[in-house]
Order: C-alpha cells, then sequence, then structure tokens
C-alpha cells in the first residue's frame, strides 16, 4: 500500500533537510533528491508495524535465610 507525504525541504549550510508535515520524522542528504530519499527511508522504518513482544518469562526462586 502506498501513501503519499508533504516533504517541506530547506538548506541548511552544505545540506538539504526534508521533514514529514504530517508525521514527525525528518532526515537530510547532500541535496534535495537524496534528502527526499533519506526521508522515504525514514519515514517507512517509523511507519513499519511493531513486531510483537514476546511475554517475559517469570518464575520463583527460592533461597536459603541465615539466621542473624
Amino acid at each position: 500500500m502506498k501513501q503519499q507525504f508533504t516533504a517541506h525541504l530547506w538548506r541548511e549550510d552544505n545540506l538539504w533537510v526534508a521533514q514529514c508535515l504530517e508525521v514527525d520524522v525528518a532526515s537530510q542528504g547532500t541535496n534535495e533528491e537524496e534528502a527526499l530519499q533519506n526521508l522515504r527511508e525514514a519515514l517507512e522504518l517509523y511507519l513499519e508495524p511493531p513486531l510483537p513482544n514476546p511475554l517475559p518469562l517469570l518464575r520463583k526462586v527460592e533461597v536459603e535465610l541465615g539466621v542473624a
């Protein structure tokens, strides 16, 4: 499935910054196209469904207590 997002581009010193206006994600590159490609990759990673977390393993531990 494809979805379109709006990118705001601007130059900072020697780099181009690309920021997505709909989602708080930004990236940069040495030119406009590289900044946009890096933003695409960052958005894909950000919007990737989370992996299910396995349930933690819980165990009872018995210890011998000495008399103080």
